[in-house]
């Protein structure tokens, strides 16, 4: 594929909030929120200072082992998997739940992200070894947003089929009508078509979980480049975590540390997650409901489960993957099971770690240096003769449509729709006027006021009405723009957080990943355009 990478900054888009942009941007006033710089500098100084945190490397390659038994393994993902041993190794890691093929396709971007930024790592630090990571959240139990994706336009739902609980525990089993629906539509037959096909079918139809199917699914499309996956829903791992879990059942921590960070950092700034008092599911069979104290019981909510201190705590110990971290103690826990160095988030994500350094303060667990996942805008031939049709550069195309209208038919029928001119001459006249009223009566000239205000409006209005018929004029090259804004933007949102990788694949193939890894700038925080 013959393609152009333009980057444009974040900040420019408009999609980002300002606590992301700020920390972006390097703003002061939010240092106090995380250790580490992302960018080349701060990665340094994590990495130098992350072997002070060691982790359970036996534990975790013997937990990836048991999981990848009934997966190929390329060299490379086995390779990494035996190299975590080391200490001189760490590791580069994303997170997402199991979706549905993926869900969206930013679920794609941030694990190319993590393979990018483990392969730079490695070319630059000869002496040590990066291995990116996919970290499963397999524990999330919101079906209604981790089985559903779009295809063309079309939405797909999953109803598990009446199942309940962690998602990536869910039979596969009622997934059959649903794929065959999504077959029809595929077409045309090709290289391309039957491979997806074949993939999907062998993912879903053949692993009898989601986690599973989605194991296998990320290991066939991403091994190639050696990334790991790891599913966290695993009992050895958890007893890594026991010591915080028994802490949050029996002390609740958490709570008070993180509205303390919140309570700073939300007189700037939108909060993205509240703590709980206990910030635990239990995690049982088809169940994953919070558990709350109530007087010398600790229960289940929803559920006729109820523990005393002794029962909870025996269960933590016999059991410990029957509890689950929120998402206020995920990273907690992720962070202990694995030699991080970075982690790489979309927006919400990094908010929400914001709010966090000072819990792993407290528990003296390794903050890593938090990067913003790379955005990708994909410019396909039709929108590319859109966009020079309508002669947008590349960073114009984020605008809002009404702002691109009005500047394409500034630009193509002049001003004379415009009454900037006469506003500034009314304004002018009704000063002079104000004052002469004022002279007379000084009361008059709140009536003034209000007459210039009235004509205002009536001009606005009126220079309304003078666009519409500019826009008559130019119909044909302003409905470019409109299909042009439909494309990149489906239902005005990004691509990303729409369209799915089935699409792309059917197109373009496995090439379709390595053009987003070839434009990736891991180390720039900027949007990445395709064309």
């Amino acid at each position: 594929m013959d393609n152009i990478f333009t980057h444009v900054p974040y900040k420019e888009t408009g999609y980002f909030s300002k606590l992301v942009t700020d920390y972006l941007s390097d703003n002061p006033g939010i240092k106090s929120f995380y250790n580490y710089r992302p960018d080349a500098e701060g990665l340094a100084k994590a990495i130098k200072e992350r072997p002070a945190y060691p982790v359970d490397r036996k534990a975790l390659v013997n937990a990836l082992t048991r999981q990848y038994g009934h997966l190929p393994k390329s060299e490379k993902t086995e390779a990494n998997i035996n190299a975590l041993l080391s200490e001189n190794t760490f590791t580069i890691c994303t997170a997402h739940q199991p979706n549905l093929l993926t869900g969206y396709l930013y679920f794609i971007y941030k694990i190319l992200h993590a393979i990018k930024l483990a392969e730079e790592l490695n070319d630059s630090y000869p002496d040590k070894h990066f291995v990116p990571v996919y970290y499963m959240g397999s524990e999330d139990n919101d079906l209604e947003e981790l089985g559903t994706f779009k295809f063309r336009g079309e939405k797909y739902i999953w109803d598990g089929a009446g199942q309940t609980g962690a998602v990536g525990r869910m039979s596969t089993e009622s997934l059959k009508p649903l794929l065959n629906k999504l077959f029809k539509t595929f077409g045309p037959p090709g290289a391309n078509c039957d491979d997806l096909q074949a993939l999907l079918t062998k993912a879903y139809l053949e692993h009898k979980t989601i986690g599973a199917a989605t194991q296998y699914l990320v290991n066939e499309l991403f091994g190639r480049f050696g990334l790991v996956v790891l599913d966290p829903d695993d009992a050895t791992l958890k007893a890594s975590f026991i010591p915080m879990m028994r802490d949050e059942l029996l002390r609740q921590a958490a709570n008070p540390i993180i509205t303390r960070q919140i309570d700073v950092l939300g007189t700037n700034y939108k909060i993205q997650a509240h703590p709980r008092e206990i910030n635990l599911f239990y995690l049982a069979g088809d169940t994953r409901e919070r558990i709350e104290k109530k007087g010398d019981k600790w229960v289940v909510l929803n559920k006729e489960i109820e523990f005393s201190e002794a029962d909870i705590l025996d269960e933590l110990d016999q059991h410990p993957e029957n509890f689950s971290p929120n998402v206020m103690l995920r990273g907690l826990f992720q962070e202990t099971i694995l030699p991080d160095v970075a982690f790489i988030g979309g927006g919400a994500e990094v908010a929400y770690w914001l709010q966090l350094n000072s819990l792993f303060s407290y528990y003296r667990v390794f903050y890593p240096t938090v990067f913003l996942r790379q955005s990708v805008l994909w410019i396909n031939d039709e929108a590319k003769k859109l966009r020079k049709l309508s002669e947008l550069p590349i960073p114009a195309i984020f605008k809002p449509e009404l702002e691109l209208e009005r500047d394409y038919v500034t630009k193509h029928s002049g001003t004379e729709w415009q009454t900037t001119e006469e506003t500034a001459a009314i304004e002018n006249i009704f000063v002079a006027l104000k004052q002469k009223a004022a002279t007379l009566d000084a009361t008059l000239a709140q009536a003034a006021d209000a007459s210039l205000t009235k004509m205002k409006h009536q001009l606005t209005e009126l220079e309304k009405k003078m666009l519409r018929a500019e826009k008559r004029k130019l119909q044909v090259q302003l409905q470019r723009i409109d299909r042009l804004k439909k494309n990149l933007f489906p239902g005005n949102s990004l691509q990303e957080r729409v369209e799915n990788f089935s699409e792309y694949y059917l197109a373009y193939g496995t090439p379709f990943f390595d053009t987003i890894k070839d434009g990736i700038q891991s180390l720039i925080p900027e949007f990445l355009i395709i064309e």
